[in-house]
C-alpha cells in the first residue's frame, strides 16, 4: 500500500501544532484545530487496524516506510507496524482525542497547552512505530520536552520539582539507552531494528558481551515503565501533571518502556533466557511494593498513579515468564491499562476540578452528588481489580495463565502467585477508595458541586465502550498482539 499512513499519522499533530502557532488570541479555534488534528491520526489507525493483514504469511512488519536519510551512518527513515506495535498507535492516536475534549475548559494559555498536547502525541506515535533506533531514540527524547512544560506550567502541588524530577529520572535512563543503541552499531554497523533482529548478534559478542547492551536498554526502558526502584518520578509527575498529562504519562508514556522491553527480548534471546528469572523476581516484587504503597495513599491522583507501579509489574512478569500466552498478556495489559488509568485519571481530573477537594479523607457519598462520574469511576476501578468482562481480567489472566505454566524460568509457578496476590491487594485499594469517596455519610457542602458535563460524558462513555468490548471479546486485540509475540517467542525458542 503507497500511501504513508504512519507518517501522516506521526506528522498531521505536527502540522496542527504549527497552525495553533499561527493563532493569536482565539482560543476556541485553536481547541477545534487541536480536535481535527487529533481525529484524523486516529481515524487513520483505525483504518490501519481494519486493513492490516492477520493471514498466515503476512509479513511480519506492514504499512512499512523506509528512505534514506543518514546515508554516512547507514539510518533510515523507518517506519513500521507489526501486531505488538499497531494496537499501540491506536491506543495512542485514541488518548490523543481524547485529553483534547478532556483539555476543552483548559483555560490557561491555551495555544501553547494544545501545540505541546500535540508535540506530545507525535512524539510517542514516532517511538511505537519507528523500525530504526536512531529514529527511536531521537523520538524517545523528543517526548521530554513537551511533558516537561505540560508538568511545570499547567500542573499543580509541586509542579516545577515533579516535573525536573521527570526530566532528570527520562535523561538518566535514555543516556544508558544511548550507549546501548551506540554499542550496536559500532559492533554491527546497523541500527535498524529489523535486520539486528534477524541476523542475530554474532558480531557483538566476539567485540563486547550481549549481557551488557542487553542491560543498558533494559535499564533504559525500565525507568519508563517504571520498575522498582526506579519508579518514585511516577506518583509525583502523575499527581502534578494536568489531568491530561497525566492521562498520557498513564496510558501510553510508561507503555513506551514496555515496548522497549519487549524489543530488547527480541534483540536479545540469550541474555533474556540468563537473567529471566531475577527479573521475573524484580517484577513479583514491583507488583506487591507498588500495592502496598497504594494502600497508603489518600491523595486520589496519587492513589492511581502509585497503582500503576504495581499493574507494570504484571507486564514485567509476562514478558519474563518467556511464554507466549504471559507476552501476549503483557502487550493487552499494556492496552488496558492504557484505558482503564486513562478513564481513572480522567475522572479522578474531573472529580478535583468540581470539587477542589483531592483529599479521600475529606469525601464521602458523592454517588449522590455526582452520579455519572461515580459509574465512569467504578467501572475503571473494577476493571483495574481484574473483574470480570472488563479489559482488565481478560489482560490479567493471560498474564498469569501463561506465567504460570512458564517452564522457562525456574520457580514461576511460585512467583506467579506471589504477583497474583497483588490482585487482592489491588481490590482492597481499589474497593477503600470508591468506598471514601463515593458512598457513605453525604456531605452537605458538595450539593453544589457538578456533575459530568455532556462533553465530559462523551469521553467517558469511549473509553467504557473499549473497556468493555476488549473485556467480552479480546480477540479484537489478541488475535492481532499474537501475530507480534510469535515471532520473537520462536527467537526465544519457544
Amino acid at each position: 500500500m503507497n500511501f504513508p499512513f504512519l507518517s501522516v499519522i506521526i506528522f498531521f499533530p505536527v502540522v496542527g501544532a504549527f497552525l495553533a502557532l499561527l493563532l493569536r488570541g482565539n482560543d476556541r479555534l485553536t481547541r477545534w484545530l487541536a480536535a481535527a488534528f487529533t481525529l484524523i491520526p486516529f481515524v487513520l489507525s483505525v483504518v490501519m487496524f481494519a486493513l492490516f493483514d492477520r493471514s498466515a504469511g503476512a509479513a511480519v512488519y506492514q504499512f512499512v516506510e523506509q528512505v534514506d536519510w543518514i546515508g554516512p551512518l547507514n539510518v533510515t527513515y523507518h517506519l513500521g507496524v507489526d501486531g505488538l506495535s499497531l494496537p499501540m498507535v491506536a491506543l495512542t492516536a485514541f488518548l490523543g482525542f481524547m485529553v483534547v475534549l478532556i483539555s476543552w475548559k483548559e483555560h490557561t494559555r491555551v495555544r501553547e497547552y494544545f501545540i505541546w498536547l500535540l508535540i506530545l502525541e507525535a512524539s510517542i506515535l514516532g517511538v511505537f512505530s519507528s523500525l530504526n533506533m536512531v529514529l527511536f531514540f531521537i523520538f524517545w527524547e523528543v517526548e521530554v520536552i513537551p511533558m516537561y512544560f505540560l508538568i511545570s506550567v499547567w500542573g499543580s502541588g509541586r509542579k516545577e520539582y515533579s516535573a525536573i524530577k521527570y526530566v532528570l529520572y527520562t535523561l538518566f535512563g535514555s543516556a544508558l539507552m544511548l550507549a546501548g543503541i551506540l554499542t550496536l552499531y559500532f559492533t554491527t554497523g546497523s541500527t535498524d531494528l529489523v535486520t539486528i533482529t534477524e541476523q542475530g548478534l554474532t558480531a557483538v559478542a566476539a567485540a563486547v558481551p550481549t549481557a551488557a547492551i542487553f542491560f543498558l536498554l533494559l535499564i533504559g526502558f525500565a525507568v519508563k515503565l517504571p520498575v522498582v526502584p526506579l519508579h518514585t518520578w511516577l506518583p509525583d509527575a502523575h499527581t502534578d501533571a494536568p489531568t491530561a498529562g497525566s492521562v498520557m504519562l498513564a496510558g501510553v508514556l510508561i507503555k513506551m518502556g514496555g515496548y522497549g522491553i519487549i524489543r530488547t527480548v527480541s534483540m536479545f534471546p540469550g541474555p533474556a533466557h540468563d537473567f529471566a528469572l531475577p527479573l521475573v523476581i524484580v517484577a513479583a516484587v514491583s507488583t506487591l511494593y507498588g500495592a502496598a504503597l497504594t494502600l497508603r495513599q489518600t491523595d486520589l491522583k496519587r492513589l492511581i498513579a502509585y497503582s500503576s507501579v504495581s499493574h507494570m509489574g504484571y507486564v514485567l512478569l509476562g514478558v519474563f515468564a518467556l511464554d507466549q500466552i504471559s507476552m501476549t498478556g503483557a502487550a493487552l495489559q499494556m492496552v488496558s491499562h492504557g484505558l482503564l488509568t486513562g478513564l481513572a485519571f480522567a475522572v479522578a481530573g474531573l472529580t478535583i476540578h468540581n470539587l477542589h477537594e483531592r483529599d479521600l479523607r475529606k469525601m464521602g457519598g458523592l454517588a449522590r452528588q455526582l452520579p455519572f462520574i461515580t459509574v465512569a469511576f467504578s467501572i475503571a476501578g473494577f476493571g483495574s481489580l481484574g473483574l470480570p468482562m472488563t479489559s482488565g481480567f481478560a489482560a490479567e489472566f493471560l498474564v498469569f495463565t501463561g506465567s504460570f505454566s512458564s517452564t522457562t524460568v525456574a520457580g514461576m509457578p511460585v512467583w506467579t502467585l506471589l504477583a497474583v496476590a497483588g490482585v487482592v491487594l489491588a481490590a482492597g485499594y481499589i474497593l477503600w477508595m470508591i468506598q471514601r469517596a463515593f458512598y457513605g455519610p453525604v456531605q452537605d457542602r458538595y450539593n453544589s458541586a457538578a456533575d459530568a458535563s455532556n462533553l465530559d460524558k462523551v469521553y467517558m462513555i469511549a473509553f467504557i465502550i473499549l473497556i468493555l468490548a476488549v473485556g467480552i471479546y479480546p480477540a479484537i486485540l489478541t488475535n492481532t498482539i499474537q501475530l507480534g509475540i510469535s515471532p520473537i517467542t520462536r527467537l526465544l525458542g519457544g
